[in-house]
């Protein structure tokens, strides 16, 4: 009989996989006027380096739909326009996805000024918005909007408690902290928990400077992080921002001791020589347990291949992919499950219903929309990201290495 499970287990796992990439029954093929999905991600500009990720996964989902059953019988069109990191852009972009291009379903941009103002335009027409990278989950009022991202409903208090948990059982703890926080919304707001939850948590605040997005002069910043020297860098960076200051840093001979980037380029930090032991928030990596799920699997093997032929400096799945992929999985879900493209129809069952994804199951009926707090603590090490908190859901022999 357990044999028999473990077969059942086994078939329907080859089941899902086959659905999500590739498998076409005979006589299956998409046909009939597509299914047109619209969105924007910021292709140029300070974001680029990030949403460059959610452009592929993009790509891989709609193929493989398209290889498969498309939506509802139909093959999927991706009318995907370039918000060049600008929110006011994304806007008028996304009143013309549904007023000019006629799109039948909106698909969130890269980060949360963009997705807030995208948000606006899904509010005004009715739209459901499924978005993978919204910061803020305080701002996100409007009912049919659905996040990929497992944040809980207030991050910038739990997440700090789950950074800070994985340091006290760290070799050597850090005592002293300094805050670097950009002014971009979403790491700023999670930057001010960190300070606050620091102050519970009886770390010292050293240092604590506010720089504007688009920064390209750390130098100044650096300067002041070394005369600190705390054994904590906690920095409220987004892109590249995170690069940039370590470049600084190098510059006047500092190695930080303990350091975290909230939402890094993560090709670019992984792979900068300077980089080592940097600690980050993440939902997925490219590592066991993660992979065991056979979906997640797969997406992995193509993305792999997907982002080597794109020339990205890191070509493993880790947080931004897997949650772009997961907003791809919910929208699918919904279209599936109602049997419908009809916004009125997909909102509603989405507030009632969970979905199965590689993050694990989400569910929508928290505040806001948001439901569990799934975050975990990543670490560069050997040039690669690794889950290092909860240690449930590290590698096998992953520990987080100290200073």
């Amino acid at each position: 009989m357990q044999r028999l499970g473990r077969l059942a287990l086994s078939l329907a796992a080859l089941a899902a996989l086959g659905l999500a990439f590739g498998f076409r029954p005979a006589g299956a093929d998409p046909t009939g006027d597509p299914v047109r999905i619209g969105g924007t991600l910021a292709l140029t500009g300070p974001l680029a380096a990030t949403a460059i990720v959610h452009k592929i996964v993009g790509e891989i989902y709609v193929d493989n739909l398209n290889h498969g059953k498309g939506l509802l019988g139909r093959p999927v069109e991706w009318v995907l326009k370039d918000d060049q990191s600008k929110p006011d852009l994304a806007r008028t972009l996304y009143e013309q996805l549904i007023t000019v291009d006629k799109v039948d379903l909106l698909m969130g941009p890269y980060a949360t000024g963009d997705i807030l103002a995208a948000m606006a335009v899904a509010q005004r027409y009715n739209k459901v918005l499924i978005h993978h990278t919204f910061g803020i989950p305080s701002m996100a009022k409007y009912e049919w909007q659905f996040p990929a991202w497992s944040l809980g409903s207030d991050p910038a208090k739990t997440f700090p408690n789950t950074l800070f948990d994985a340091l006290a059982a760290a070799p050597h703890p850090p005592k002293t902290i300094a805050i670097l926080a950009s002014k971009f919304p979403s790491v700023y707001f999670m930057s001010q928990g960190a300070r606050e939850v620091a102050k519970t948590r009886g770390l010292q605040e050293v240092l604590y400077l506010e720089y504007e997005f688009g920064t390209q002069d750390f130098g100044p910043i650096a300067a002041r992080v070394k005369d600190a020297n705390p054994d904590l860098l906690f920095v409220g960076a987004i892109g590249l921002e995170g690069n940039q200051i370590l470049d600084a840093l190098k510059k006047i001979d500092y190695v930080p001791h303990y350091h975290f980037y909230m939402y890094p380029a993560a090709g670019p930090m992984a792979k900068s020589p300077l980089a080592a032991n940097a600690l980050a928030a993440s939902i997925f990596e490219q590592h066991p347990p993660f992979t065991d799920n056979p979906v997640a699997a797969a997406f992995a093997k193509e993305y792999n291949d997907r982002a080597a032929k794109a020339g990205l400096p890191y070509t493993l799945v880790e947080t931004q992919a897997a949650v772009s992929f997961t907003a791809w999985q919910i929208l699918e879900a919904a279209v599936t499950a109602t049997n419908s493209l009809d916004d009125a129809k997909i909102g509603p069952w989405l507030k009632t219903h969970p979905v199965d994804t590689i993050q694990g199951k989400l569910h929508f009926d928290g505040p806001n929309n948001y439901g569990d707090d799934l975050t975990k603590v990543k670490q560069v090490q050997d040039g690669k990201w690794v889950t290092v908190w909860p240690k449930q859901w590290a590698p096998p022999g992953a520990t987080l290495h100290g200073e």
